[in-house]
């Protein structure tokens, strides 16, 4: 499965949010055995979300935009969504219910909140979805995501988009593996044995150079287990490896 990541927010343009999500959801997608071939930020702008919705859920094997859902005035992916799909912008029944329910559960929780704040929810906007679209409900999100045809999407709160994409995880399965050899050599030494190895076996090779904290890395991944394999022994013969590092040296990269 070839997939691309659409992160939608102003605010990571501006560089006052960092764009976690997108290395989240490539590294769950890659780790399920697809592809990534996609990852593209742009801001809160509709037509431009219409623009790649439209081209590229043809393209790619799947969408998902996170980002700018909510029912805030700013929040116009999902419109946006429904726009590229050419389909009707429509008011979800059953999420409806749920969010009346779940506003009424607030206010009965946060009385000294609501008192103090005029808190103005607009459940039909948050409950509004593309026509025929599936929704992603999850306890952590307010608005939920949803799916429609091959676009996945999701909240752009790092907390609520992980539990929309572990609701719909198994979905991105792919017939791809991938295994990393790790080496203390610099990757100006390696062009030799990266070169040898793509010639030799039908593999996609990604280098990447060591740095203080861990040394560097050579991912062989395809989509024949057995090739892998093959690729990784022929390159031990030929580069100096060393032993993965620990949880502790990579959280301090």
């Amino acid at each position: 499965m070839n997939v691309a990541i659409v992160t939608v927010g102003d605010e990571i343009l501006a560089g006052s949010t960092t764009n976690t999500n997108a290395s989240w959801l490539a590294e769950r997608i890659t780790e399920r055995g697809s592809t990534v071939g996609r990852i593209l930020t742009i801001p809160d702008d509709r037509d431009l979300i219409a623009d790649y919705v439209a081209r590229w859920h043809d393209e790619f094997d799947a969408v998902i935009v996170t980002g700018g859902i909510g029912g805030t005035p700013d929040d116009v992916t999902v419109e946006a969504v429904a726009d590229g799909l050419e389909r009707e912008f429509v008011v979800h029944g059953e999420i409806r219910e749920r969010l009346v329910e779940k506003a009424a559960a607030f206010r009965d929780e946060n009385p000294e909140m609501v008192e103090e704040y005029d808190l103005q929810l607009d459940i039909d906007a948050a409950a509004s979805i593309p026509e025929g679209a599936t929704p992603i409900v999850t306890d952590e999100g307010w608005a939920p995501g949803c799916i429609v045809e091959n676009v996945y999407v999701f909240a752009g709160i790092p907390d609520e988009m992980k539990a929309m994409f572990d609701a719909v995880a198994d979905e991105f399965q792919g017939a791809s593996t991938a295994e990393t050899l790790y080496t203390p050599a610099p990757e100006g030494s390696l062009h030799e044995a990266l070169e040898g190895v793509t010639e030799r076996f039908d593999v996609s090779v990604g280098s990447y150079p060591r740095s203080e904290n861990r040394p560097g890395r050579i991912r062989v991944s395809s989509t024949d287990p057995e090739t892998v394999e093959a690729a990784i022994a022929w390159l031990r013969e030929r580069v100096e490896t060393t032993e993965p590092p620990s949880s502790s040296e990579e959280s301090a990269e």
